[in-house]
């Protein structure tokens, strides 16, 4: 079958290179030779809606063809409570600015073939909630339902193996912050995503297998659902996939091995210890552990602490 995206499988430097040469890489002002790109003050701020209940925590830029919209990933809800399959990730701070900010295009098209996420973008995100946490398929990368898995806290997000936060469906708890007439999300492809209802409050009624429909005037849209897909199930519009994800989109630098599952632990707090620190608890065999941590974009400091006590620290320096 074809396709409106574009399958590549390129080199890091083939794609830097193939991102450069065709402009895709976000209308940002523009690269060196080493493809390093100007500060996003040099763009005007916008206010995209849904995001200016977020605006102390993330800026929207208007490129030529995309919103470059920067975040540094944490919400200010709480986070990983309620997780029963953990593979040990914490949340930490994430450099989503600069040329490594989120891109949404500002006009998106509708795609002569869409693409659905039940075989395609197993990794990296799908969608930028409005509070600068992305979203990925509700699929994690076997091919399971997340949420079904016991993989999500109780907001429906959990961290990769870069320690980065991120939802696997629509965080429709931000609806209680915007309200029902703004996006709650947009997908990588410029849709936006609304709530479970439509903006008037209706219920939401024909939507096609990728969550989404038409109104009135004729624009598309998608919605959350409580049920699978829970959130854009694929792109009606026209995005490019490079190795199994959306591309433009930033990425997370892993900066210690990743974890594995620690069977039967289940994880019972996070406390905010202070800025970009925390004490996050797990009960596994009827015993409490913590893991102390604090993060910048440049070092992570974590303690764990055992049963009994005893105390290991690891120091991290991130590239």
């Amino acid at each position: 079958m074809s396709h409106d995206h574009q399958v590549r499988h390129l080199t890091e430097y083939d794609r830097r290179k193939f991102l450069k040469l065709s402009g895709i890489a976000t209308g940002l002002a523009f690269l060196n030779t080493v493809a390093s790109v100007e500060s996003l003050s040099a763009l005007p701020e916008f206010k995209l809606s849904g995001f200016s209940a977020f605006a102390k925590t993330v800026k929207v830029f208007k490129g030529d063809k995309y919103y470059l919209v920067e975040s540094h990933g944490l919400p200010a809800h709480n986070m990983m409570i309620g997780i029963k399959s953990w593979q040990q990730q914490v949340p930490t701070i994430q450099n989503y600015v600069g040329t490594n900010a989120w891109s949404i295009p500002i006009k998106p098209v509708i795609a002569a073939h869409p693409i659905s996420a039940r075989d395609h973008f197993l990794r990296g995100a799908i969608a930028l909630a409005v509070n600068g946490v992305p979203i990925f398929n509700a699929l994690n990368n076997r091919g399971e339902d997340a949420l079904l898995a016991g993989e999500l806290d109780d907001w429906g997000g959990h961290c990769g193996r870069a320690d980065d936060y991120h939802y696997h469906i629509a965080p429709t708890h931000l609806q209680t912050l915007i309200g029902k007439k703004v996006p709650i999300a947009y997908a990588l492809d410029g849709f936006p995503i609304y709530g479970e209802t439509e903006i008037d409050g209706k219920k939401v009624i024909g939507l096609d297998e990728f969550n989404g429909h038409f109104d009135s005037k004729k624009r598309y849209h998608y919605h959350a659902t409580k049920n699978f897909p829970y959130i854009n199930g694929g792109f009606k519009g026209v995005v490019t996939e490079v190795e199994g994800q959306v591309d433009p989109q930033p990425s997370a630098k892993a900066f210690r091995p990743a974890g594995v599952p620690l069977r039967g632990a289940e994880i019972t707090g996070l406390e905010r210890i202070g800025e970009n620190s925390f004490d996050l608890t797990y009960s596994l065999n009827g015993s409490n552990f913590h893991i102390k941590y604090s993060a910048t974009l440049s070092e992570v400091n974590m303690q764990f602490i055992d049963a009994s006590g005893a105390i290991r620290t690891e120091v991290y320096k991130r590239k």
